[in-house]
């Protein structure tokens, strides 16, 4: 078994954190404890929970926390469209992380399934 840290989903969800943390340095200060936090709560939780998911031991564990990963990567999605409602980010900011994000959600599911 592979380290997870060789993972293609894992380094893309990197990629996507920085992306999340870069594109929210421009939020409102007054969001700063509040979507702010959030998104990039959401987008950690993926690569943090594809990780701890490769550390158990059962394939069940894995599936498990597989499982949370994609579902922090759909609320990262939703928090982003929100974002866009705001006028936090512009439409083709979102574009660029949607691509990030459906990069990571075909692999997500392939493990899932």
């Amino acid at each position: 078994m592979r380290n997870y840290t060789e993972l293609d989903v894992w380094m893309e969800a990197r990629k996507l954190v920085n992306a999340v943390y870069s594109g929210s340095n421009n939020y409102p200060k007054q969001e700063t404890y509040r979507i702010t936090i959030q998104i990039r709560r959401s987008a950690v939780s993926i690569a943090s929970n594809i990780g701890e998911g490769r550390g158990r031991t059962s394939s069940k564990d894995t599936s498990h926390f597989v499982n949370i990963a994609r579902g922090s990567l759909c609320e990262l999605e939703t928090q982003m469209v929100l974002s866009v409602d705001q006028k936090y980010i512009i439409n083709k900011e979102l574009e660029s992380l949607i691509e990030q994000i459906v990069v990571c959600k075909k692999p997500l599911n392939g493990f899932i399934n």
